[in-house]
């Protein structure tokens, strides 16, 4: 082994140490030592959500979810069973796959929910009101398909099921102002993506 190869090993052990250091006084609430966890690791957690979600928004939320997580579990850190790293990633793809397992469950909501509005709308609408609601509907979906996926989801679950804020928030796990932020950004996007199929015809 030449000098290069050792000092190499001997920089990689010391960042391993440095790095059971930080977790060890976050898990005494040591807020700085989570400060430079964070800039550590922040970019490569983000790197490996956003290759899981394809979205930036929801990878941002996966990052500090993550850090929300190290903050409140880092006294269960065990060093002997595993790198800082390697825990890090596997807290990223954990959170990041609950996330696609929750809009899974709410394409199924919100196709059922749609399915019973069709068959409302088949035993009440005559057949132009009925020709002039699949207008409406396939100018609405044109304009909600614009609207970043996490926002189109809060507002399909808001409007098409009929839940309430706080209604959302339980069924999805998303905290009350994620879900309240969500509804505004979209309703937002909505209604200038509206305005520019309008200005379109």
């Amino acid at each position: 082994m030449d000098s290069c190869d050792r000092k190499f090993l001997k920089t990689d052990s010391d960042s391993r140490q440095d790095e059971i250091l930080l977790i060890s006084r976050i898990a005494a609430q040591d807020q700085t030592s989570l400060s430079k966890l964070y800039d550590r690791y922040a970019r490569v957690i983000y790197t490996i959500a956003y290759k899981i979600l394809n979205s930036s928004e929801e990878s941002e939320e996966v990052v500090l979810d993550v850090f929300t997580q190290v903050w409140r579990i880092a006294k269960n850190y065990n060093f002997q069973k595993g790198r800082v790293d390697t825990w890090l990633f596997m807290l990223t793809r954990s959170r990041a796959l609950d996330r696609l397992r929750r809009h899974a469950r709410f394409d199924k909501a919100i196709t059922a929910s749609e399915d019973a509005a069709l068959t409302m709308r088949s035993q009440t609408d005559t057949p132009e009101e009925e020709l002039l609601i699949q207008e409406r509907g396939a100018y609405i979906n044109a304009c909600l398909a614009k609207i970043p996926t996490e926002q189109r989801l809060v507002l399909e679950l808001a409007y098409f099921s009929d839940l309430s804020h706080s209604e959302i928030a339980a069924k999805t796990g998303l905290s009350l102002g994620t879900v309240k932020t969500r509804i505004r950004l979209g309703l937002k996007k909505l209604r200038e993506a509206i305005g520019d199929e309008w200005s379109k015809n």
